[in-house]
């Protein structure tokens, strides 16, 4: 997918915003009663006048903390099937229905929402990031390109061919998903296409995440956007297999969401309270300033040393070719 051009630049873009970032639960494996949540918060956001709005990885319908999907080295089992098959249930297709009623979320309260979903295509799921414009258009999208650890049991890996950044009347916006915030090149694609509100949903809500968050926006001059879900026991079904039942206002994620600015000063957040959606009001002008002595894909880089190639085309396991036609005698 190409999204790089979708909107050309346009000289009365907004220089100064405000942006939010939505921390809050999935109704986890429940695709209909997240996007009806999705839809509250994103009300509530709008609200606070964020014209752009980000919520976690894996929004919709969850991101399986705990689970191991019956799997072992050399061994899989039926429940875990079974519960991969719920997994795939409760996700997406793009487009399709959830993707319509997002955009409808996003033309209701004229916002850019950048929303992380599991996308499913064919027997697959993908952690992705879908772009919506404040017209209700699916803009684009970001898979994840490497899911960490034992995600990848359950999640496909992306190509190049969706490290987007679009060009919007807010700035170019990219994403960026959890630990391929850690991928030092993919950084720098990232900052080479010019990005800056770098969108970075995410699952991780250790100590170290917010030191990540303010390094990038300073080595990228950027602004940052983390948004991390906050669960409790009592927001996965009662049958879930990922957790001891315990009490149910146990927490599971405790958040940590926050908003940067390109010299890695916090603007709102890190809150490890409870769900919370936090505003901000950011100066692109902040940009160029920082720029002023630092541009790591400009005057600050060394291209006669270090050189980065990025391959963007798309990668599909299975490409049929037509038939030639019958050979036809002279021209």
């Amino acid at each position: 997918m190409t999204t790089q051009d979708l909107h050309p630049r346009q000289e009365a873009s907004a220089q100064k915003f405000k942006v939010a970032v939505v921390q809050a639960s999935s109704v986890v494996f429940d695709c209909e009663s997240t996007l009806e949540k999705a839809h509250a918060l994103a009300a509530q956001a709008a609200g606070l006048g964020a014209k752009l709005v980000v919520f976690p990885e894996a929004f919709v319908s969850g991101y399986p903390r705990g689970m191991d999907f019956g799997a072992v080295v050399g061994s899989r089992t039926d429940r875990g099937r079974e519960e991969f098959r719920r997994y795939w249930e409760s996700s997406v297709d793009v487009p399709g229905p959830a993707v319509d009623a997002l955009g409808e979320t996003a033309r209701a309260f004229g916002i850019h929402l950048v929303m992380g979903v599991i996308e499913r295509e064919g027997g697959t799921l993908y952690c992705s990031v879908l772009f919506l414009g404040p017209g209700g258009a699916l803009l684009g999208k970001h898979r994840k390109v490497m899911p960490t650890a034992s995600e990848r049991l359950v999640w496909g890996f992306g190509d190049g061919s969706t490290l987007t950044v679009l060009e919007t009347p807010l700035g170019r916006v990219g994403a960026v998903i959890c630990w391929e915030n850690y991928l030092p090149l993919l950084r720098a694609s990232m900052y080479a296409k010019g990005v800056e509100i770098y969108c970075a949903p995410t699952a991780d809500d250790r100590d170290s995440w917010l030191p990540s968050m303010r390094h990038i926006a300073v080595e990228g001059r950027c602004f940052v956007l983390s948004a991390n879900q906050f669960n409790r026991r009592r927001d996965y079904p009662a049958d879930y297999p990922g957790l001891a039942f315990g009490d149910p206002e146990d927490v599971i994620c405790r958040g940590g969401s926050c908003i940067i600015d390109p010299f890695g000063r916090v603007l709102a957040g890190p809150d490890t309270e409870g769900e919370a959606v936090l505003v901000a009001e950011i100066d692109r002008a902040q940009i160029l300033r920082g720029k002023f002595d630092l541009d790591v894909v400009g005057h600050y880089a060394r291209p006669d040393i270090f050189e980065l190639r990025v391959d963007e085309r798309p990668r599909r396991p299975v490409t049929t070719l037509a038939p030639e036609g019958p050979v036809k005698e002279g021209r």
